[in-house]
């Protein structure tokens, strides 16, 4: 790759999203600024090599698109039309409350992640117009084809224009209930890449989780207060800094009492661990990432398994279900009882589960371990068979398999 290759792959990353908000701002239109957008990126890709790459390529970029958009607008025959359609976007929508981030960027975050989306057309919006990443790229990462993938942008497109979505930051009283539906849009892409879904793809996807950082560290820097937002790009960093112990030789789930503690990154770990320390010394009541982050900061901190600290694991844990009383959060607590009280107490824990989470492949895999260690290897066995089952990650259902297949051979 080339200087100019270069510079363009890293201007993508940083840019992109900025010429996006920037002309949806001015054209009150995603087609129209997403469009104009990649056709700048284009011309970038044609003429930098040759001309070299501009003093300030965001501004050119801009620039460049702006024109492009304009253009577009011009060739519509029903030009009038057309803008008056475009500005509904925003002409609408009240001013800015006093003190409100102003910022292009945030607002299209909110536009792409407003809940009267459906779930998976905020993923593919904002990785299409945030991440910058392509339709085939989104179709593959979530196992859709690209035909339905355009389609799902689209009506969201349209959804957004019909409803008249105000292209604005939220009122302070409405924005903690809109940060938690961005983070959690983020949270489920950084999840596909973490334990990916699909029987065909890489067990871990590392471009999906590397662009679930890179957008929670863009939030971050905009909503530098925020506790939670915080909370979860600690959250994603810990577990990332796991990555490449996470998944053997062989393409086996490595566990994390089985991980080479030496193959974790480090800066990643002291990152994650500085931002969990940030938000204890703030003094405020932390969120349900906040304590998921220091969750995972006490395994990170531990140099063997044997020294992992469960009584804090479980008093974060029980933090966590008063905050976020879910059967799967149960389930998670559960599995550090057993390291603290036996697998004994662990497993009435779990079968007290059993309604909620029978089609959770995580639910017979903990009850298949917690059998096992009590010696009960024809139930553990049958724990496995549904476990294996129901996974769909190509790692886990190897290490599902092997830990089964030793119990036969027991």
């Amino acid at each position: 790759m080339n200087d100019a290759e270069q510079a363009i792959t890293r201007v993508h990353h940083e840019e992109w999203a900025r010429v996006v908000a920037a002309l949806t701002r001015r054209f009150g239109d995603l087609d129209i600024a997403e469009e104009a957008a990649a056709e700048a990126f284009a011309a970038a890709v044609e003429r930098w090599p040759s001309d070299g790459v501009p003093p300030n390529p965001g501004a050119w970029l801009t620039t460049t698109a702006n024109r492009k958009a304009i253009d577009r607008i011009r060739r519509e025959t029903k030009r009038d039309d057309k803008q008056k359609e475009a500005r509904m976007v925003h002409d609408d929508a009240p001013p800015e409350p006093l003190g409100a981030i102003d910022d292009d960027r945030l607002r299209l975050i909110f536009t792409c992640c407003h809940p009267a989306l459906a779930m998976r057309a905020r993923v593919a919006l904002t990785l299409r117009l945030l991440g910058g990443l392509t339709v085939p790229e989104i179709a593959r990462a979530f196992l859709v084809r690209e035909t339905t993938l355009e389609q799902r942008i689209t009506r969201a497109k349209g959804k957004i224009k019909a409803a008249r979505i105000p292209y604005r930051v939220p009122t302070a009283e409405d924005l903690p209930s809109r940060v938690s539906g961005v983070l959690a849009v983020l949270f489920l892409v950084f999840n596909e890449g973490y334990l990916a879904t699909g029987p065909d793809t890489d067990p871990v996807r590392h471009e999906l989780t590397a662009e679930a950082i890179r957008l929670t560290r863009l939030i971050r820097a905009l909503l530098p207060d925020d506790g939670e937002v915080a909370g979860l790009l600690a959250l994603m960093l810990l577990i990332e800094a796991r990555r490449t112990a996470r998944v053997s030789a062989s393409g086996e789930l490595v566990t994390l009492d089985e991980q080479d503690r030496g193959a974790w990154d480090k800066a990643l770990i002291a990152e994650g661990h500085r931002l969990v320390r940030e938000r204890l010394a703030a003094g405020v009541a932390p969120g349900r990432y906040q304590i998921m982050a220091a969750i995972n900061a006490v395994h990170t901190s531990a140099r063997d398994v044997r020294d992992t600290d469960w009584s804090q694991v479980v008093a974060l844990y029980d933090q966590l279900v008063r905050l976020d009383p879910t059967p799967i959060v149960a389930l998670n607590r559960a599995i550090a009882v057993a390291e603290l009280d036996g697998p004994e107490v662990a497993l009435a824990i779990v079968d007290s589960l059993a309604e909620a989470l029978d089609g959770y492949h995580a639910f017979h895999a903990t009850r298949a371990d917690l059998l096992r260690r009590l010696g009960r290897s024809r139930q553990s066995r049958a724990a496995y068979d549904k476990a294996i089952d129901l996974a769909g990650n190509t790692a886990e259902t190897a290490y599902l398999t092997r830990r089964r297949d030793q119990l036969s051979s027991a």
